[in-house]
């Protein structure tokens, strides 16, 4: 649910509107010859004022933090998964993972050839929830920060909803990337 849609739903409901998220944009500064990978992985990435990786990130740190603001965050920011993280990953359907998440799955009602919906709500939730700060810090390290968000989808198979965790990467620009449709 975006935004809008919660200050809408706030005020039919008679409860107080959600707050709008602050915004942070990280960036490095190249003050030395010595630069730490962690923080050249964060540079440009934007993350809630509440759920910043911590700064400064180490003793000799040049990073700042500027202001980004929220219309800036729901213009620009993007979500993208690639198809193969569901077929052939998530329904393992080469047999080469042996994680059992297409089991979850299947219990839910889904199959393989359900690979693109999962895909496109995954995206929408994803980038949905990350503009809300609706996140939670994972681990950073040289490869870059992680963030989980939690997915709700609907069971095929009964009138029911389902909510399990997805695992992204945070990029520069507000950008996230799925890395994996179920983390838990």
């Amino acid at each position: 649910m975006d935004y809008l849609s919660e200050v809408i739903k706030a005020a039919v409901w008679g409860e107080s509107p959600p707050q709008m998220p602050k915004w942070n944009k990280w960036l490095h500064r190249s003050l030395s010859d010595n630069h730490c990978e962690e923080c050249l992985k964060l540079d440009g990435c934007w993350f809630t004022k509440d759920k910043t990786p911590e700064w400064p990130h180490h003793q000799y740190c040049h990073c700042i933090l500027e202001d980004s603001s929220y219309n800036e965050v729901v213009n620009n920011a993007t979500a993208t998964a690639a198809y193969s993280k569901f077929d052939p990953y998530l329904f393992d359907t080469m047999g080469e993972y042996g994680h059992g998440k297409e089991r979850l799955f299947k219990a839910w009602g889904y199959t393989v050839n359900d690979s693109e919906y999962l895909k496109k709500e995954i995206e929408k939730q994803g980038l949905q929830k990350y503009i809300l700060g609706q996140y939670t810090l994972g681990k950073l390290n040289r490869d870059g920060q992680r963030i989980s968000i939690t997915i709700e989808i609907m069971r095929k198979d009964k009138n029911d909803v389902v909510t399990f965790v997805s695992g992204w990467m945070v990029y520069p620009n507000g950008h996230i990337q799925l890395t994996t449709p179920y983390g838990g």
